[in-house]
């Protein structure tokens, strides 16, 4: 039986990060609703702080080295997507932004994301509408209802009765997710692309 994939990318800087720790609460929280279905799932980390200098290599010289091509594979092959970054100046990060710059404009096309996002203050929540689920929208992926956004005071709360705290959140999301992937059949492993020798090409043209 063929597994979902999840790719996780997690655009936090420092290490650790609370980006990369609600990445992984995220994705913890999805591959747990989906147990139910039976089908296993192939979660695939993306640390974008460890492709910087690839990303930027990318824009110069047109083509990605092989840990970007590794992590662009894995994000446009997923059956899903969690996408966190964290908030700056009122939007998302610029190597949030850059990593998903060097990925074609339409191989996101209809692939379920979830998007989440970190910052030190409630004030940059909004950023996840205005910012972040724009830039995915823009690229054709299905974005769902619920933006997942962990201020530095969120860690640790579980809501007051009248609003969620972020697990809630989390779980809420995480279902969203769970729900549209286990409504879609998992993706076929990629078929290696043959590539037929240039002699063989020629007799066949003179066959």
């Amino acid at each position: 039986m063929t597994a979902y994939k999840l790719a996780v990318v997690s655009a936090g800087l420092s290490k650790p990060s609370s980006t990369r720790l609600l990445a992984d609460r995220l994705a913890e929280s999805t591959v747990r609703r989906l147990a139910p279905e039976g089908r296993e799932v192939e979660v695939t980390v993306v640390e974008l702080r460890d492709l910087a200098v690839e990303i930027a290599n990318n824009f110069v010289i047109g083509f990605p080295g092989a840990a970007l091509r590794d992590a662009i594979g894995a994000v446009t092959e997923a059956d899903g997507l969690i996408a966190v970054t964290p908030i700056f100046t009122a939007s998302y990060s610029g190597l949030f932004k850059s990593f998903f710059d060097v990925i074609d404009d339409d191989a996101l096309t209809g692939k379920p994301v979830l998007i989440a996002a970190t910052g030190g203050t409630p004030r940059h929540s909004l950023a996840l509408e205005h910012a972040v689920r724009p830039l995915f929208s823009y690229l054709r992926a299905v974005v769902l209802p619920t933006a997942v956004y962990a201020a530095t005071d969120d860690w640790g709360t579980t809501g007051d009765g009248l609003t969620d705290g972020l697990p809630r959140r989390i779980d809420r999301a995480a279902g969203e997710l769970a729900g549209l992937l286990a409504g879609r059949a998992p993706a076929a492993p990629a078929v290696p692309e043959q590539v037929v020798p240039f002699a063989e090409q020629l007799a066949a043209l003179r066959a």
